[in-house]
């Protein structure tokens, strides 16, 4: 019984088992849940696996924006506080 191989009357007992703790009613609802559960999870797995094999090495480096000033106002409309505002520079060049 306990050699580590498990038959047919161990496998009836687990049943009778399963059964009586969780009831008849239950059982398919949690086989049900439990699928939708295991599909989930082999599609995120195949759209992690997707994305890891479709990524780049390198991610493109975004192309630098001419350096102009903007006018930031205090309110829509109030065009008395309105102010010219310099962009601040990346000093770090890779």
């Amino acid at each position: 019984m306990f050699g580590g191989k498990i038959g047919a009357p161990e496998l009836i007992l687990i049943l009778v088992v399963v059964i009586l703790l969780f009831g008849a009613k239950k059982l398919p609802d949690m086989a049900r849940s439990l699928g939708k559960s295991a599909r989930i999870l082999k599609s995120e797995a195949k759209a992690m696996k997707d994305d890891k094999s479709s990524a780049p090495a390198d991610p493109p480096v975004p192309p630098e924006e001419p350096s102009a000033q903007r006018t930031i106002q205090a309110a829509p409309g109030d065009v008395t506080s309105a102010r010219p505002v310099a962009e601040p520079t990346d000093t770090t060049k890779r």
